[in-house]
């Protein structure tokens, strides 16, 4: 006669609920020098999962949103203002026209076909790298 060992589950096993705080703590650990996350996972009895998925959800809650691209209108600087000495400026009126650059991924940019090809440029070399 061979005996085997049964267990019996009398109840159902419910799930822990860990507090903000509790979780801002094992997250916290998880950042000290040294630390290894499986370890500080083990010791607290969840998967490594678990803890960084929490790692993720405080961080990002922490973490200033994605600015959104707010259109910008390039205007000429006003001219000094003049002064009864000064003769009026003459002027010939520019015909002025746009320029649309396409930069990939569904993005435009418009400009007008004077602006300073200086600031054209370092507002190029700022949305490449975006």
């Amino acid at each position: 006669m061979t005996k085997h060992q049964i267990e019996v589950i009398t109840s159902v096993e419910r799930r822990r609920r860990w507090s903000r705080e509790e979780k801002e703590q094992l997250v916290a650990a998880t950042f000290e020098p040294g630390a290894c996350v499986s370890e500080i996972a083990r010791s607290a009895g969840i998967h490594v999962s678990q803890l960084f998925r929490w790692r993720k959800e405080l961080c990002q809650i922490s973490a200033p949103s994605v600015p959104q691209l707010v259109p910008v209108e390039v205007v000429e600087a006003l001219p000094a203002p003049l002064t009864s000495a000064q003769p009026l400026p003459i002027s010939r009126p520019r015909k002025k026209s746009m320029v649309t650059i396409e930069l990939g991924g569904a993005r435009r940019l418009r400009v007008e076909s004077d602006i300073d090809s200086e600031a054209l440029g370092r507002i190029l070399d700022v949305l490449e790298r975006r």
